[in-house]
Protein backbone atom coordinates (compact mmCIF):
# COMPACT_ATOMS: atom_id res chain seq x y z
CA UNK A 1 0.00 0.00 0.00
CA UNK A 2 0.95 3.38 -1.07
CA UNK A 3 2.41 5.91 1.96
CA UNK A 4 1.23 9.38 3.19
CA UNK A 5 3.59 11.25 1.91
CA UNK A 6 5.49 12.67 5.38
CA UNK A 7 6.97 16.33 4.67
CA UNK A 8 5.99 19.10 3.08
CA UNK A 9 8.26 22.14 2.12
CA UNK A 10 5.37 25.21 3.09
CA UNK A 11 7.77 27.71 2.36
CA UNK A 12 11.76 27.25 1.59
CA UNK A 13 12.34 26.53 5.68
CA UNK A 14 9.29 25.57 7.01
CA UNK A 15 8.07 21.92 7.54
CA UNK A 16 5.27 19.99 8.17
CA UNK A 17 5.84 16.63 9.93
CA UNK A 18 4.06 13.18 10.19
CA UNK A 19 5.12 9.22 10.41
CA UNK A 20 6.34 7.16 8.18
CA UNK A 21 6.50 3.32 8.34
CA UNK A 22 8.39 2.02 5.08
CA UNK A 23 10.13 3.95 2.03
CA UNK A 24 10.04 2.74 -1.61
CA UNK A 25 12.55 1.86 -3.71
CA UNK A 26 12.30 4.72 -6.28
CA UNK A 27 11.60 8.10 -6.34
CA UNK A 28 12.65 11.15 -8.84
CA UNK A 29 13.84 14.84 -7.98
CA UNK A 30 13.16 17.37 -10.60
CA UNK A 31 16.55 18.88 -10.98
CA UNK A 32 16.50 22.39 -12.71
CA UNK A 33 19.86 23.43 -14.05
CA UNK A 34 22.07 26.56 -14.52
CA UNK A 35 24.66 26.55 -16.81
CA UNK A 36 27.89 26.46 -14.20
CA UNK A 37 28.90 23.22 -12.89
CA UNK A 38 25.83 21.05 -14.07
CA UNK A 39 26.68 18.88 -16.92
CA UNK A 40 25.56 15.21 -16.29
CA UNK A 41 28.83 13.98 -14.86
CA UNK A 42 28.97 16.86 -12.05
CA UNK A 43 24.73 15.97 -11.13
CA UNK A 44 25.79 12.08 -11.23
CA UNK A 45 28.75 13.15 -8.50
CA UNK A 46 25.95 15.35 -6.40
CA UNK A 47 23.29 12.38 -6.33
CA UNK A 48 25.53 9.43 -5.88
CA UNK A 49 24.84 7.38 -9.06
CA UNK A 50 25.72 7.16 -12.65
CA UNK A 51 25.38 9.01 -15.38
CA UNK A 52 23.89 6.11 -17.32
CA UNK A 53 20.88 5.57 -14.49
CA UNK A 54 20.60 9.25 -15.25
CA UNK A 55 19.26 9.01 -18.76
CA UNK A 56 17.26 6.02 -18.20
CA UNK A 57 14.90 8.68 -16.55
CA UNK A 58 15.65 11.28 -19.30
CA UNK A 59 15.35 9.16 -22.51
CA UNK A 60 14.78 12.24 -24.87
CA UNK A 61 16.31 15.14 -23.09
CA UNK A 62 19.76 17.30 -23.92
CA UNK A 63 21.47 18.49 -21.12
CA UNK A 64 21.71 21.93 -21.28
CA UNK A 65 20.82 24.86 -19.28
CA UNK A 66 17.45 26.01 -17.59
CA UNK A 67 15.49 23.36 -18.06
CA UNK A 68 14.60 20.04 -15.53
CA UNK A 69 15.71 16.82 -15.85
CA UNK A 70 14.18 13.71 -13.71
CA UNK A 71 17.12 12.34 -10.94
CA UNK A 72 16.63 8.88 -9.25
CA UNK A 73 16.87 7.91 -6.43
CA UNK A 74 15.60 5.59 -3.04
CA UNK A 75 12.92 7.09 -0.96
CA UNK A 76 14.05 5.74 2.89
CA UNK A 77 11.68 6.41 6.34
CA UNK A 78 13.93 7.52 8.04
CA UNK A 79 14.39 6.93 11.74
CA UNK A 80 10.46 6.24 11.31
CA UNK A 81 10.06 9.91 11.16
CA UNK A 82 9.99 11.26 7.45
CA UNK A 83 10.39 9.89 3.85
CA UNK A 84 13.69 11.13 2.48
CA UNK A 85 17.04 10.53 1.03
CA UNK A 86 20.75 11.14 2.63
CA UNK A 87 23.14 12.16 -0.25
CA UNK A 88 26.46 12.62 0.35
CA UNK A 89 28.36 15.80 -0.60
CA UNK A 90 32.33 16.15 -0.77
CA UNK A 91 32.42 20.09 0.28
CA UNK A 92 35.11 22.24 -1.25
CA UNK A 93 36.38 25.39 -0.34
CA UNK A 94 33.65 27.91 -1.93
CA UNK A 95 30.41 25.79 -0.50
CA UNK A 96 28.82 26.88 2.59
CA UNK A 97 25.20 25.31 3.24
CA UNK A 98 23.44 27.57 1.18
CA UNK A 99 25.51 27.41 -2.02
CA UNK A 100 25.01 23.46 -1.55
CA UNK A 101 20.94 23.66 -1.44
CA UNK A 102 20.53 26.31 -4.00
CA UNK A 103 23.11 25.80 -6.28
CA UNK A 104 24.59 22.30 -6.34
CA UNK A 105 20.51 20.67 -5.39
CA UNK A 106 18.84 22.96 -6.94
CA UNK A 107 16.70 24.22 -4.16
CA UNK A 108 15.57 20.13 -3.69
CA UNK A 109 16.66 20.93 0.28
CA UNK A 110 17.55 24.19 2.34
CA UNK A 111 19.99 25.21 4.12
CA UNK A 112 18.25 24.89 7.13
CA UNK A 113 17.75 21.41 6.52
CA UNK A 114 21.12 20.44 5.72
CA UNK A 115 22.51 22.12 8.98
CA UNK A 116 20.12 19.82 10.80
CA UNK A 117 21.44 17.21 9.50
CA UNK A 118 25.39 17.88 10.20
CA UNK A 119 27.66 18.73 13.50
CA UNK A 120 29.84 21.05 11.72
CA UNK A 121 29.65 24.62 12.17
CA UNK A 122 28.09 26.30 9.12
CA UNK A 123 30.49 29.18 8.75
CA UNK A 124 33.60 26.55 9.72
CA UNK A 125 33.10 23.32 7.36
CA UNK A 126 36.50 21.95 6.78
CA UNK A 127 37.34 21.69 3.04
CA UNK A 128 37.01 17.74 1.90
CA UNK A 129 34.50 17.10 4.53
CA UNK A 130 31.50 14.95 4.26
CA UNK A 131 28.30 16.85 4.02
CA UNK A 132 24.52 14.87 4.32
CA UNK A 133 22.12 16.40 2.32
CA UNK A 134 18.89 15.11 3.19
CA UNK A 135 16.11 15.79 0.09
CA UNK A 136 12.52 14.87 1.15
CA UNK A 137 10.64 12.49 -1.14
CA UNK A 138 6.90 10.79 -1.23
CA UNK A 139 5.97 7.58 -2.11
CA UNK A 140 2.40 8.34 -2.90
CA UNK A 141 -0.81 8.50 -1.27
CA UNK A 142 -2.83 4.94 -0.71
CA UNK A 143 -6.27 7.42 -0.09
CA UNK A 144 -5.74 9.79 -2.80
CA UNK A 145 -5.34 7.11 -5.52
CA UNK A 146 -3.66 3.55 -5.53
CA UNK A 147 -2.84 4.06 -9.72
CA UNK A 148 0.62 6.11 -9.12
CA UNK A 149 3.95 4.84 -7.02
CA UNK A 150 6.22 6.80 -8.35
CA UNK A 151 6.49 10.31 -7.71
CA UNK A 152 8.70 13.29 -8.16
CA UNK A 153 9.66 15.62 -5.75
CA UNK A 154 9.48 18.97 -7.24
CA UNK A 155 10.77 22.58 -6.20
CA UNK A 156 8.94 25.55 -7.46
CA UNK A 157 10.44 28.36 -9.39
CA UNK A 158 9.56 32.11 -9.15
CA UNK A 159 6.61 32.71 -11.72
CA UNK A 160 5.00 28.74 -11.67
CA UNK A 161 1.25 27.86 -10.78
CA UNK A 162 -0.28 25.55 -10.29
CA UNK A 163 -1.54 25.66 -13.71
CA UNK A 164 1.47 25.23 -15.30
CA UNK A 165 2.93 22.64 -13.41
CA UNK A 166 -0.69 20.58 -14.53
CA UNK A 167 0.41 21.63 -17.83
CA UNK A 168 3.97 20.08 -17.86
CA UNK A 169 3.36 17.18 -15.82
CA UNK A 170 0.30 16.37 -18.11
CA UNK A 171 -1.98 16.13 -15.03
CA UNK A 172 -5.17 17.42 -13.98
CA UNK A 173 -4.79 20.50 -11.37
CA UNK A 174 -7.27 18.73 -9.37
CA UNK A 175 -5.24 15.63 -8.96
CA UNK A 176 -1.92 17.42 -8.33
CA UNK A 177 -3.59 19.81 -5.71
CA UNK A 178 -5.14 16.35 -3.96
CA UNK A 179 -1.73 15.24 -3.19
CA UNK A 180 -0.69 18.93 -2.07
CA UNK A 181 -3.29 20.80 0.14
CA UNK A 182 -1.73 22.87 1.75
CA UNK A 183 1.24 24.04 -0.64
CA UNK A 184 1.15 27.24 -1.92
CA UNK A 185 1.82 26.96 -5.75
CA UNK A 186 2.50 30.61 -6.50
CA UNK A 187 4.96 31.78 -3.96
CA UNK A 188 7.82 30.56 -6.35
CA UNK A 189 9.84 28.16 -3.69
CA UNK A 190 8.97 24.93 -1.57
CA UNK A 191 8.31 21.58 -2.15
CA UNK A 192 5.38 19.74 -4.33
CA UNK A 193 5.02 16.04 -5.25
CA UNK A 194 3.78 15.25 -8.40
CA UNK A 195 2.61 11.53 -9.72
CA UNK A 196 5.24 11.03 -12.31
CA UNK A 197 4.16 10.34 -16.10
CA UNK A 198 7.76 11.21 -17.85
CA UNK A 199 7.73 15.29 -17.78
CA UNK A 200 9.77 16.33 -20.10
CA UNK A 201 11.48 19.82 -20.32
CA UNK A 202 9.67 20.06 -23.77
CA UNK A 203 6.23 20.76 -22.42
CA UNK A 204 5.25 24.33 -23.47
CA UNK A 205 4.49 26.35 -20.34
CA UNK A 206 0.63 28.41 -21.19
CA UNK A 207 1.20 31.80 -20.35
CA UNK A 208 -0.41 35.32 -20.10
CA UNK A 209 -0.87 37.65 -22.17
CA UNK A 210 -0.38 40.53 -19.44
CA UNK A 211 2.93 38.30 -18.28
CA UNK A 212 4.15 38.37 -21.72
CA UNK A 213 3.57 42.26 -22.42
CA UNK A 214 4.86 43.00 -18.94
CA UNK A 215 8.15 41.53 -20.13
CA UNK A 216 8.73 43.06 -23.44
CA UNK A 217 7.76 46.43 -21.99
CA UNK A 218 4.44 46.25 -24.18
CA UNK A 219 5.75 44.81 -26.90
CA UNK A 220 7.81 48.27 -27.97
CA UNK A 221 9.78 48.45 -30.98
CA UNK A 222 12.92 48.32 -29.23
CA UNK A 223 12.53 44.45 -27.75
CA UNK A 224 11.78 43.76 -31.49
CA UNK A 225 14.62 41.39 -32.88
CA UNK A 226 13.03 39.88 -35.70
CA UNK A 227 10.33 39.83 -38.69
CA UNK A 228 8.93 36.84 -40.13
CA UNK A 229 6.15 36.01 -42.64
CA UNK A 230 3.65 34.73 -39.37
CA UNK A 231 4.70 37.52 -36.86
CA UNK A 232 7.22 39.65 -35.37
CA UNK A 233 9.50 38.82 -32.46
CA UNK A 234 10.41 40.14 -29.64
CA UNK A 235 13.06 39.62 -26.85
CA UNK A 236 11.84 39.43 -23.61
CA UNK A 237 13.41 38.37 -19.84
CA UNK A 238 10.60 35.82 -18.79
CA UNK A 239 11.03 34.04 -15.14
CA UNK A 240 14.33 34.43 -15.18
CA UNK A 241 15.42 33.19 -18.31
CA UNK A 242 15.73 35.04 -21.75
CA UNK A 243 13.78 34.45 -24.36
CA UNK A 244 12.09 34.85 -27.72
CA UNK A 245 8.31 35.98 -28.13
CA UNK A 246 6.50 35.39 -31.59
CA UNK A 247 3.85 37.38 -31.51
CA UNK A 248 0.69 36.21 -34.68
CA UNK A 249 -2.33 36.91 -36.10
CA UNK A 250 -5.06 35.34 -35.33
CA UNK A 251 -5.44 34.28 -39.03
CA UNK A 252 -2.16 32.54 -38.54
CA UNK A 253 -3.40 29.64 -36.44
CA UNK A 254 -2.31 27.08 -38.67
CA UNK A 255 1.19 27.90 -38.59
CA UNK A 256 0.88 28.59 -34.86
CA UNK A 257 -0.39 25.10 -34.45
CA UNK A 258 2.05 23.28 -36.78
CA UNK A 259 4.87 25.25 -34.59
CA UNK A 260 3.57 24.11 -31.36
CA UNK A 261 2.56 20.37 -32.40
CA UNK A 262 6.02 19.87 -33.49
CA UNK A 263 8.15 21.50 -31.03
CA UNK A 264 6.12 19.88 -28.05
CA UNK A 265 7.23 16.58 -29.16
CA UNK A 266 10.86 17.47 -30.12
CA UNK A 267 13.81 17.09 -27.98
CA UNK A 268 16.80 17.78 -29.91
CA UNK A 269 20.04 20.40 -28.86
CA UNK A 270 20.16 21.39 -32.74
CA UNK A 271 16.35 22.15 -32.71
CA UNK A 272 14.97 25.66 -31.18
CA UNK A 273 13.37 24.52 -27.80
CA UNK A 274 9.78 25.95 -27.36
CA UNK A 275 9.33 27.27 -23.67
CA UNK A 276 5.83 28.47 -23.93
CA UNK A 277 2.52 29.98 -25.58
CA UNK A 278 0.05 32.61 -25.12
CA UNK A 279 -3.56 32.47 -26.98
CA UNK A 280 -4.89 36.15 -25.41
CA UNK A 281 -5.48 38.83 -27.86
CA UNK A 282 -3.12 37.28 -30.55
CA UNK A 283 -1.39 34.14 -31.02
CA UNK A 284 2.21 33.83 -29.16
CA UNK A 285 5.44 31.38 -29.24
CA UNK A 286 7.78 31.86 -26.32
CA UNK A 287 10.96 30.38 -27.48
CA UNK A 288 14.68 30.30 -25.83
CA UNK A 289 16.99 33.36 -26.96
CA UNK A 290 19.29 32.27 -29.23
CA UNK A 291 22.46 34.65 -28.91
CA UNK A 292 23.79 35.41 -31.89
CA UNK A 293 21.20 35.94 -34.74
CA UNK A 294 20.64 33.45 -37.61
CA UNK A 295 22.72 32.34 -40.12
CA UNK A 296 21.33 34.55 -43.35
CA UNK A 297 22.82 37.60 -41.06
CA UNK A 298 25.89 36.08 -40.55
CA UNK A 299 26.96 35.21 -44.28
CA UNK A 300 24.40 38.67 -45.99
CA UNK A 301 24.32 41.49 -43.53
CA UNK A 302 27.68 43.45 -43.50
CA UNK A 303 28.42 44.46 -39.76
CA UNK A 304 31.66 46.05 -39.52
CA UNK A 305 32.37 44.55 -36.14
CA UNK A 306 31.27 40.77 -36.71
CA UNK A 307 33.87 38.65 -37.87
CA UNK A 308 33.30 36.55 -40.65
CA UNK A 309 32.68 33.24 -39.63
CA UNK A 310 35.76 30.90 -40.00
CA UNK A 311 35.77 27.68 -42.29
CA UNK A 312 35.68 24.80 -39.37
CA UNK A 313 32.69 27.06 -37.98
CA UNK A 314 30.95 26.85 -41.07
CA UNK A 315 30.98 23.03 -41.38
CA UNK A 316 30.15 22.97 -37.51
CA UNK A 317 27.12 24.81 -37.82
CA UNK A 318 26.33 22.85 -41.32
CA UNK A 319 26.74 19.47 -39.54
CA UNK A 320 24.72 20.83 -36.50
CA UNK A 321 21.93 21.89 -38.94
CA UNK A 322 21.66 18.61 -40.55
CA UNK A 323 21.28 17.00 -37.57
CA UNK A 324 18.18 18.73 -36.56
CA UNK A 325 16.33 18.60 -39.91
CA UNK A 326 17.03 14.51 -39.97
CA UNK A 327 16.02 14.27 -36.16
CA UNK A 328 12.26 15.67 -37.58
CA UNK A 329 12.67 13.64 -40.43
CA UNK A 330 13.83 10.51 -38.86
CA UNK A 331 13.10 10.29 -34.60
CA UNK A 332 9.65 12.33 -33.92
CA UNK A 333 6.58 10.58 -33.46
CA UNK A 334 5.15 10.01 -35.86
CA UNK A 335 7.76 9.61 -38.53
CA UNK A 336 7.20 11.44 -41.76
CA UNK A 337 7.38 15.40 -40.38
CA UNK A 338 9.03 17.91 -43.61
CA UNK A 339 10.37 21.22 -42.38
CA UNK A 340 9.30 22.75 -46.06
CA UNK A 341 11.12 26.08 -44.80
CA UNK A 342 15.15 25.10 -44.42
CA UNK A 343 16.99 28.27 -45.22
CA UNK A 344 19.85 29.96 -43.67
CA UNK A 345 17.91 32.82 -42.32
CA UNK A 346 15.60 29.91 -40.15
CA UNK A 347 19.13 28.68 -39.17
CA UNK A 348 19.88 30.16 -35.51
CA UNK A 349 22.99 30.42 -33.65
CA UNK A 350 23.87 30.26 -30.22
CA UNK A 351 27.00 31.69 -28.08
CA UNK A 352 28.65 28.50 -28.56
CA UNK A 353 28.35 29.12 -32.51
CA UNK A 354 26.01 25.94 -32.46
CA UNK A 355 23.61 26.04 -34.91
CA UNK A 356 19.66 25.50 -34.57
CA UNK A 357 16.94 24.88 -36.70
CA UNK A 358 13.58 27.03 -36.08
CA UNK A 359 10.48 28.78 -37.47
CA UNK A 360 8.22 25.23 -38.40
CA UNK A 361 5.21 27.20 -38.57
CA UNK A 362 5.31 25.53 -42.53
CA UNK A 363 5.66 21.77 -41.65
CA UNK A 364 3.97 18.62 -42.45
CA UNK A 365 3.50 15.45 -41.59
CA UNK A 366 3.40 13.74 -45.02
CA UNK A 367 2.75 10.38 -46.59
CA UNK A 368 4.09 8.88 -49.76
CA UNK A 369 2.77 10.82 -53.26
CA UNK A 370 1.27 13.44 -50.28
CA UNK A 371 0.81 17.24 -51.96
CA UNK A 372 0.48 19.94 -50.92
CA UNK A 373 -0.37 23.54 -51.17
CA UNK A 374 3.04 25.43 -52.07
CA UNK A 375 4.22 28.00 -49.67
CA UNK A 376 7.98 28.72 -48.69
CA UNK A 377 10.86 30.95 -49.72
CA UNK A 378 11.77 31.20 -53.60
CA UNK A 379 15.16 30.26 -54.25
CA UNK A 380 14.90 27.09 -51.94
CA UNK A 381 12.09 25.26 -53.04
CA UNK A 382 12.91 22.15 -55.12
CA UNK A 383 11.24 22.08 -58.78
CA UNK A 384 8.96 18.94 -57.39
CA UNK A 385 7.22 20.95 -55.22
CA UNK A 386 6.83 24.20 -56.88
CA UNK A 387 5.67 22.41 -60.26
CA UNK A 388 3.43 19.87 -58.86
CA UNK A 389 3.03 20.21 -54.92
CA UNK A 390 5.16 17.24 -54.07
CA UNK A 391 6.44 17.09 -50.57
CA UNK A 392 8.80 14.65 -49.31
CA UNK A 393 11.50 14.73 -46.93
CA UNK A 394 13.70 15.88 -50.33
CA UNK A 395 12.55 19.10 -50.34
CA UNK A 396 14.52 19.58 -47.50
CA UNK A 397 16.97 18.13 -48.27
CA UNK A 398 17.04 20.34 -51.78
CA UNK A 399 16.65 23.60 -49.50
CA UNK A 400 19.77 22.18 -47.32
CA UNK A 401 21.57 22.06 -50.34
CA UNK A 402 21.06 25.55 -50.95
CA UNK A 403 21.88 26.50 -47.62
CA UNK A 404 25.57 24.71 -47.92
CA UNK A 405 26.19 26.64 -51.28
CA UNK A 406 25.50 30.05 -48.94
CA UNK A 407 27.73 28.83 -46.33
CA UNK A 408 30.75 28.53 -49.44
CA UNK A 409 29.98 31.57 -50.84
CA UNK A 410 27.92 34.34 -48.60
CA UNK A 411 25.70 35.04 -51.57
CA UNK A 412 21.68 34.78 -51.36
CA UNK A 413 20.00 32.06 -52.80
CA UNK A 414 18.58 34.50 -55.17
CA UNK A 415 21.48 36.56 -56.81
CA UNK A 416 19.83 39.89 -57.97
CA UNK A 417 22.00 42.09 -60.67
CA UNK A 418 22.74 45.57 -60.31
CA UNK A 419 21.34 46.03 -64.00
CA UNK A 420 17.05 46.43 -62.94
CA UNK A 421 16.92 44.87 -66.78
CA UNK A 422 19.13 41.73 -65.87
CA UNK A 423 17.15 38.21 -65.23
CA UNK A 424 17.85 37.32 -61.52
CA UNK A 425 20.34 34.35 -61.12
CA UNK A 426 19.42 31.39 -58.55
CA UNK A 427 22.64 30.01 -56.57
CA UNK A 428 21.75 26.65 -57.89
CA UNK A 429 22.62 27.34 -61.65
CA UNK A 430 26.08 29.63 -60.38
CA UNK A 431 27.40 26.80 -58.79
CA UNK A 432 25.80 23.89 -61.29
CA UNK A 433 27.66 25.99 -63.69
CA UNK A 434 31.16 25.68 -62.32
CA UNK A 435 30.85 22.18 -60.40
CA UNK A 436 29.76 20.63 -64.22
CA UNK A 437 33.58 21.76 -65.55
CA UNK A 438 35.81 19.14 -65.90
CA UNK A 439 38.31 20.61 -63.36
CA UNK A 440 36.12 22.98 -61.52
CA UNK A 441 38.26 24.07 -58.53
CA UNK A 442 39.92 27.33 -59.93
CA UNK A 443 36.36 28.74 -60.84
CA UNK A 444 35.60 27.21 -57.69
CA UNK A 445 37.74 29.51 -55.61
CA UNK A 446 35.68 32.80 -57.39
CA UNK A 447 32.73 31.81 -55.65
CA UNK A 448 34.20 31.16 -52.39
CA UNK A 449 33.88 34.09 -49.44
CA UNK A 450 36.16 36.73 -50.16
CA UNK A 451 35.77 37.63 -46.47
CA UNK A 452 37.68 34.05 -45.70
CA UNK A 453 40.82 35.33 -47.95
CA UNK A 454 42.95 32.02 -47.83
CA UNK A 455 42.26 30.74 -44.64
CA UNK A 456 40.33 27.68 -45.83
CA UNK A 457 41.19 24.28 -46.79
CA UNK A 458 39.96 23.74 -50.71
CA UNK A 459 39.63 20.18 -50.75
CA UNK A 460 37.08 20.93 -47.88
CA UNK A 461 34.83 23.80 -49.89
CA UNK A 462 34.73 21.45 -52.34
CA UNK A 463 33.31 18.30 -51.02
CA UNK A 464 31.05 20.41 -49.33
CA UNK A 465 30.16 22.04 -52.77
CA UNK A 466 29.84 17.89 -53.94
CA UNK A 467 27.82 17.23 -51.21
CA UNK A 468 25.31 20.65 -52.28
CA UNK A 469 25.54 19.70 -55.88
CA UNK A 470 24.01 16.12 -54.78
CA UNK A 471 21.27 17.51 -52.20
CA UNK A 472 20.00 19.66 -54.98
CA UNK A 473 19.83 17.32 -57.37
CA UNK A 474 16.49 17.80 -60.05
CA UNK A 475 15.38 14.56 -59.68
CA UNK A 476 14.54 13.97 -55.90
CA UNK A 477 15.16 10.18 -55.74
CA UNK A 478 19.01 10.92 -56.62
CA UNK A 479 19.31 13.36 -53.58
CA UNK A 480 20.41 11.43 -50.26
CA UNK A 481 18.56 11.13 -47.42
CA UNK A 482 19.34 13.67 -44.36
CA UNK A 483 20.70 11.26 -42.47
CA UNK A 484 23.81 10.34 -45.51
CA UNK A 485 24.13 14.29 -45.24
CA UNK A 486 24.68 14.07 -41.28
CA UNK A 487 27.25 11.22 -42.41
CA UNK A 488 28.99 13.03 -44.92
CA UNK A 489 29.23 16.33 -42.97
CA UNK A 490 30.58 14.62 -39.77
CA UNK A 491 33.72 13.21 -42.54
CA UNK A 492 33.75 16.48 -43.39
CA UNK A 493 34.04 18.53 -39.90
CA UNK A 494 36.65 16.16 -38.60
CA UNK A 495 38.91 16.16 -42.12
CA UNK A 496 38.36 20.49 -41.38
CA UNK A 497 39.32 20.16 -37.81
CA UNK A 498 43.04 18.25 -38.86
CA UNK A 499 43.40 20.87 -41.98
CA UNK A 500 43.38 23.70 -39.28
CA UNK A 501 46.55 25.44 -38.61
CA UNK A 502 46.36 26.49 -34.53
CA UNK A 503 49.15 29.13 -35.93
CA UNK A 504 46.21 30.40 -38.44
CA UNK A 505 44.14 33.69 -37.98
CA UNK A 506 41.59 30.93 -37.64
CA UNK A 507 42.54 31.38 -33.68
CA UNK A 508 42.26 34.72 -33.29
CA UNK A 509 39.09 35.03 -35.46
CA UNK A 510 37.33 31.89 -33.31
CA UNK A 511 38.40 33.36 -30.09
CA UNK A 512 37.23 36.92 -30.67
CA UNK A 513 33.99 35.54 -31.64
CA UNK A 514 33.59 33.51 -28.20
CA UNK A 515 34.63 36.48 -25.93
CA UNK A 516 32.06 38.80 -27.69
CA UNK A 517 29.24 36.55 -27.40
CA UNK A 518 30.30 35.55 -23.66
CA UNK A 519 30.38 39.50 -22.92
CA UNK A 520 26.79 39.99 -24.63
CA UNK A 521 25.51 37.65 -22.20
CA UNK A 522 27.34 38.80 -19.01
Amino acid sequence: MLQTLTFLFLTSTSLVQSICHKGCDLALASYYTVPAGNDINSISKFINTSPTNILKYNPNTTFRPFTRINLPFRCDCIAHEFLGHVFNYVLTSVDIYETIAQERYANLTTADWIQRFNYYDPNRVPDGSNVNVTVNCSCGDGSVSREYGLFLTYPLRPGETLHSVSWAANLSSELIRSYNPDANFSQGSGLVYIPWRGITPAKSVEFSYEELSTATFNFRLANKIGEGGFGAVYYAELRGQKAAIKKMDMQASRQFLAELKVLTQTHHLNLVRLIGYCVEDSLFLVYEYIENGNLSQHLHESVPEREPLPWFIRVQIALDSARGIEYIHEHTIPVGHVHCDIKSANILIDKYFQGKVADFGLTRLTKLGSKSHVAGTFGYMPPEYVQYGDVSPKVDVFAFGVVLYELISAKPAIIRANNPDAEAKGLVALFDEVLSQADPKDDLVQLVDPRLGDNYPLDSVYKMAQLAKACTHEDPRLRPSMRNVVVALMTLSSSSMEDWDPGSIYVDQTFSLMMRADNSNM
